[in-house]
């Protein structure tokens, strides 16, 4: 159970770095930075598909608590049972 968990969160945490697009121009460091940082998956919205999966296991969950990330990354840090 764990690894699998482990597995998933790998999994959509390398298709956070496949997925971003860098700017291949040389003119400014702070250009190519701006672009890594705006595009692709955010860690939030990493951290609530992997959440929201072991809540639910659910696709249709995972993607839309994706699109609210850290909201529901509190949500569930909130209301998780011990």
């Amino acid at each position: 159970m764990t690894r699998k968990l482990f597995s998933f969160a790998f999994i959509l945490f390398a298709i956070c770095f496949i997925t971003a697009q860098t700017n291949t121009d040389v003119e400014s460091t702070n250009k190519i930075t701006n672009t890594v940082t705006q595009t692709g998956i955010g860690l939030g919205s990493v951290i609530a598909v992997v959440a929201s999966w072991d809540r639910n296991r659910s696709i249709l969950w995972a993607i839309i608590h994706a699109f609210f990330g850290w909201l529901y990354v509190v949500y569930f840090a909130i209301s998780r049972k011990d």
